[in-house]
């Protein structure tokens, strides 16, 4: 707590006041002079989106420092020809804020001046290192408006850094400045109705992926539209291990932008009794509206007791089916960004089945049109988990395994003209998604299985090659081909006996399994994979899969032809990651010594081809595995294909 009896100096509430505000900060911390920082501190303002019109919130992170902060100062610059700037508030607990107009002095202090586009704020720890920040905290909150003339486009909120006056760290051990990120604000037009993307801003997640596979985004505001219809409210049914639970949830529904929502509210305390009796699958059914949105209330407390349970929540509609274990919602994460003190019954989570704004279906068939062949089938939705606490927001985004969620082809479509489920991607392409099509009594599903939320949609997408119409390897090669996982060699032709390099293998491995970016922000450091080279993402994106390794020179050699040991070590890797089992020591024996030359196989290989074969992806030729010899582009089709098929993925 703030000790009020401590005698604090009183600086005038000036601009040049505010920057010696931080000068004294070598006062309070003497030790300071001289010493240099390892590395320097990294500061992040969030990219958001905020409709011309509309506020959003900004928050303002210190993200990594290897000493805690004991003052800071900056001068934030924005346009004032489309922004302005409401108000500023402090979020870390060491701060005691004063305005302009306030009397006295805080630890914390800014001036906001919207005449001429900037804001200057200011923090120093008047207490003797008792009220440091760390990295991983909120250091402040910038509520801005974007103006109601302003043109559509992006917006960018900057610091001189070579400034000391504009921007100035001052570290406990060191005396330094630190590096910015982030601070772009995308300005969309005036929601019309036509489109029902929303008016929630949310901020890009950027490098949020997390370093454990699951993540959740940055916290933002949360921005409740206005709707235009009365809310109907009424009891549903829902299902805890398949049983009928009366009185357990309610239904309200109403009509925001010309789109229909029906939230379904459900009674956590029922539920969580449950548990005793051992609950697993806990089903939201909401049937009869149509194409409108579907979005499942749970809170905090009910999701954390699930997960305890290894239990899932079922959200199941007339346009689809999103089945989510609630140890992927991540909950612990959620509460580190709102605050480990926040009762966890306080937090609501939103499952949400949502189609997708007009924005994203013109934006997937613009995609599609450039494709060769391709179809589009059925409108693509959106399947989203949010966090709710106390007017702020965290997207759940990414998870740690696969999960499954369903289309609904509309009645008639026959789901045998589905070749894949593809993914909007940032950039406005389509990439692959694991992908399956039940065949139903009235209508057909296709089931998608992502470590993403995302907006998908299905194609169709046919693919023949002339070269292997009485090849061995036909039906593997066209049915990856119509998945967007392979692709031909030059006009009609798919060279499917010639051999395939590292780099290539593992870009196809990627696309089957769905991995389109990594999911830490840890860099590769092979010294032969250079900037700007086609396979620089997709080496990324294996490395933080643990896919990939490289050799022990710290290569990659992505353009050497792989070896049948190689591809199926990294095979074996996804293996872990897709839960096929893999061969253990007793079996690696076994397995291998029914093949005349395993004698060949190297000991590093040995582990990883027995896992290949126990799980049925290779069987060899003659007798023999072959393991030294360089694999082909239709042997890597015809692996890739087995491993998402006995992963069942497709």
């Amino acid at each position: 707590m703030f000790q009020p009896k401590k005698k604090r100096p009183r600086i005038r509430r000036t601009m040049s006041g505010l920057i010696a505000l931080t000068l004294l900060s070598s006062l309070v911390f003497p030790s300071i002079a001289g010493a240099e920082p390892a590395e320097p501190s990294q500061v992040q303002f969030a990219n958001v989106s905020v409709q011309a019109g509309q506020t959003v919130h900004i928050p303002v992170t210190l993200k990594q420092s290897y000493s805690q902060v004991s003052a800071y100062n900056m001068q934030i610059d924005y346009d004032t020809s489309a922004l302005e700037v409401v108000r500023i508030t402090p979020k870390s607990v060491s701060t005691i804020s004063t305005s302009p107009e306030e009397t006295g002095t805080g630890d914390f202090q800014y001036v906001i001046n919207n005449e001429e586009g900037w804001v200057r704020i200011i923090w120093v720890d008047f207490n003797a290192g008792e009220r440091l920040i760390s990295d991983e905290q909120q250091l402040f909150d910038i509520e801005v408006k974007a103006k109601s003339n302003a043109t559509p486009g992006t917006k960018q909120l900057t610091v001189v850094q070579s400034d000391s006056e504009h921007w100035h760290f001052t570290n406990l051990e060191h005396n330094s400045g630190a590096q910015l990120s982030g601070g772009t604000i995308t300005i969309t037009a005036t929601n019309s109705g036509g489109d029902n993307s929303g008016s929630t801003p949310t901020p890009n997640p950027g490098n949020s992926s997390g370093g454990g596979g699951g993540s959740v985004s940055p916290t933002s505001p949360v921005v409740t539209p206005v709707p235009s219809t009365p809310a109907v409210t009424k009891g549903v049914d829902i299902y805890v291990n398949g049983q009928k639970q009366e009185q357990s949830a309610t239904a309200s529904t109403s009509t925001v932008n010309n789109q229909v929502t029906t939230t379904v509210h459900v009674d956590n305390d029922k539920v969580i009794n449950q548990v005793g009796s051992g609950l697993r699958t806990l089903l939201l059914p909401i049937t009869g509206t149509g194409k409108g949105a579907v979005v499942g209330e749970l809170n905090g407390k009910l999701v954390k007791t699930m997960e305890g349970s290894n239990a899932e929540v079922v959200i199941q509609t007339d346009s689809g089916t999103y089945t989510l274990p609630a140890n992927q919602i991540q909950v612990d994460q959620i509460l580190n960004q709102f605050g480990s003190t926040v009762p966890l019954e306080d937090i609501t989570i939103q499952i949400a089945i949502v189609p997708s704004a007009t924005s994203k279906q013109t934006a997937i068939q613009a995609a599609a049109d450039k494709l060769e062949n391709t179809t589009v089938i059925a409108a693509p939705i959106d399947f989203e988990v949010k966090a709710i606490w106390n007017g702020q927001q965290v997207n759940v985004d990414r998870f740690n395994s696969y999960v499954e969620r369903s289309i609904t082809l509309p009645e008639g479509v026959d789901g045998s003209k589905i070749t894949t489920g593809v993914v909007l991607q940032p950039d406005g392409s389509l990439l692959h998604v694991p992908t399956k099509v039940i065949k139903g009594n009235v209508q057909d599903s296709a089931i998608i299985n992502s470590l993403t939320n995302s907006t998908y949609a299905l194609i169709y997408h046919p693919a023949t090659f002339s070269d292997v119409s009485s090849h061995w390897s036909r039906d593997d090669v066209q049915d990856l081909a119509s998945r967007l996982i392979v692709q031909g060699t030059g006009e009609n032709v798919f060279a499917p006996d010639r051999s395939i390099t590292r780099a290539e293998f593992t870009a196809v491995l990627l696309r089957g399994l769905g991995l389109h970016s990594p999911r830490s922000t840890e860099a590769a450091s092979f010294t032969d994979v250079k900037t700007g080279s086609w396979y620089e993402d997709e080496v990324q994106t294996a490395v933080s899969y643990g896919l990939i390794s490289g050799y022990a020179d710290d290569s990659f050699r992505p353009n050497s032809e792989i070896s049948r040991a190689e591809a199926l070590t990294i095979v074996s890797r996804a293996m872990k990651l897709v839960g096929l089992a893999q061969a253990d020591a007793s079996e690696t024996t076994s397995l291998l010594s029914t093949y005349s030359d395993s004698a060949k196989v190297q000991a590093w290989a040995a582990e990883p081809v027995a896992s290949a074969i126990k799980q049925e992806l290779v069987q060899g030729a003659d007798g023999k595995l072959m393991s030294d010899v360089d694999i082909s582009r239709a042997q890597s089709a015809a692996i890739v294909k087995r491993l998402l098929a006995k992963a069942g993925l497709i």
